[in-house]
């Protein structure tokens, strides 16, 4: 029974990862940078719903959605102060500056919320009782699993379906012909923000619900290990990202149970480079050669 208690944990943890995973895969798959300030987001997104829950007394929906609200707000800001003016700039030169966003959200949330650690009111409580004693599923879990789900669906309809999501594909190939089609590529660009941060605010309820405990440096590791099951999967595809959250959780979950606790990180990293020297583009993704 241990062994399905971790699998049902692994997958749970891997759901969130990879609802995290696809902010970072859909703006490196459009825009072709790496937004390491995604993290903080998720940071900033859990510290709203927790004072919009706490302090306000919302209702859990509630509390999310506003959240849902601010972050994406706060992800088109960024996008346009921060990353816009440096769009042909070198990438060395937007990998700082994704950098210092994150280091700004950080102190930002120190002197707004305080350094000093709270815990997470779980939006739902309780578990699934499947053997009394030995197996159950909380219900966190259940939501984790059943919110990635509802978001890769609902994802694949809007990239498919919509006139927005055709025009994020179309960027994602080729930005200049994409423009000389008539789409508004900076604008195409901040909807990516957008809704990559409003998903990481969707994950850092989740995984604070998990997992209740919350800081200002709370989305950091969880945003490397996000973005870890990014490339894990083939950064730059959507179904990539899902199975590399899926299978990051559970590589972390059973490293662990069945290592140790303190090395679980070194194994996830491990694993991730053995599937990197054997694809480089990850396990879905496009190996394109580069012209010269």
């Amino acid at each position: 029974m241990s062994f399905l208690n971790n699998v049902i944990n692994g997958i749970s943890l891997g759901s969130i990862y990879a609802i995290i995973a696809l902010g970072y895969t859909m703006v490196y798959g459009i825009a072709k940078m790496l937004n390491f300030a995604h993290g903080d987001v998720i940071m900033v997104g859990a510290y709203v719903c927790f004072f919009a829950m706490g302090s306000f007394h919302l209702p859990p929906v509630a509390g999310v959605l506003l959240a849902m609200v601010v972050c994406t707000v706060l992800g088109i800001v960024i996008e346009r102060l921060a990353y816009k003016p440096l769009r042909a700039a070198p990438s060395l030169a937007v990998l700082i500056t994704a950098i210092g966003v994150s280091y700004l959200l950080q102190n930002s949330a120190q002197i707004f919320w305080g350094a000093a650690t709270k815990t997470f009111q779980p939006i739902v409580e309780g578990s699934l009782v499947l053997v009394p004693g030995q197996l159950s599923i909380s219900y966190v879990a259940i939501l984790s699993v059943v919110c990635c789900i509802v978001v890769m669906a609902a994802l694949t309809l809007f990239t498919g379906q919509t006139k927005m999501g055709k025009a994020m594909r179309a960027c994602s190939e080729d930005k200049g012909a994409a423009q000389l089609m008539g789409i508004d590529v900076n604008a195409t660009i901040s909807m990516t923000f957008a809704i990559g941060s409003a998903l990481a605010t969707v994950a850092g309820v989740l995984m604070c619900s998990a997992y209740p405990v919350l800081s200002p440096t709370t989305g950091s590791m969880p945003g490397i290990r996000a973005f870890t099951a990014a490339v894990f999967g083939g950064i730059g595809s959507v179904p990539g990202a899902l199975l590399g959250g899926i299978l990051l959780g559970i590589i972390e979950t059973f490293a662990k149970a069945y290592i140790s606790t303190d090395l679980s990180d070194a194994v996830v990293f491990a694993v991730l480079i053995i599937v990197l020297l054997v694809r480089p583009a990850g396990l879905m993704g496009k190996y394109v050669p580069e012209k010269v």
